[in-house]
């Protein structure tokens, strides 16, 4: 059936990963070096739109959030739309990202059915998404670093190399706030 393979996969990681995230005190507010973050990225790539997300059993929570000056989301019917720093856990891609623990490139969703299907394509009008896992060094995928955009977009393999590259940032700066909370 079409609609099974729209569904968000099964992950079976997310009770390790809640408790790592608590251990790590992450997921639960915003945090400015996270925001500076997915605003380079942002920059970098040319996107309006640019997350740290951390993903535990039931939601997704942007703890870095950057949207463009000048740019909103816009709902199917053209209304603006806040975008906030919580988000469903079955919207957008990186659950598929998290359970897969590989990055995912979409230059238009739209091209692919079993992600065209996704609410965000018809709640905010998101056509491409680049995001990669953010694996610690315990082996957990605490969530993902991604980009949007209402545009499709040829992100191609420098898109693919560049999202790799910065989540291993991310997740490097993830390891030294570790490293001096219990240094």
């Amino acid at each position: 059936m079409f609609y099974e393979r729209l569904l968000t996969p099964v992950d079976e990681e997310a009770p390790r990963r809640v408790l790592r995230l608590r251990e790590l005190r992450l997921g639960d507010v915003a945090d400015p070096e996270f925001d500076a973050f997915a605003r380079d990225l942002a920059q970098v790539t040319g996107a309006p739109f640019a997350m740290v997300n951390f993903i535990d059993e039931q939601r997704q929570f942007f703890a870095g959030l950057y949207v463009a000056p000048g740019v909103e989301a816009v709902s199917g019917g053209g209304e603006p739309i806040e975008v906030g720093r919580e988000m469903a856990r079955d919207h957008g891609w990186c659950p598929h990202v998290v359970v897969r623990r590989l990055p995912l490139v979409l230059d238009d969703v739209c091209d692919y059915p079993r992600f065209a299907g996704n609410p965000v394509v018809d709640t905010i009008g998101i056509r491409s998404y680049m995001g990669a896992p953010l694996i610690d060094r315990s082996g957990v995928a605490l969530g993902t670093i991604c980009v949007v955009d209402r545009e499709p977009r040829p992100w191609g393999r420098p898109g693919l190399e560049l999202i790799k590259a910065r989540a291993a940032e991310m997740v490097e700066l993830i390891h030294r706030r570790e490293d001096l909370a219990t240094g």
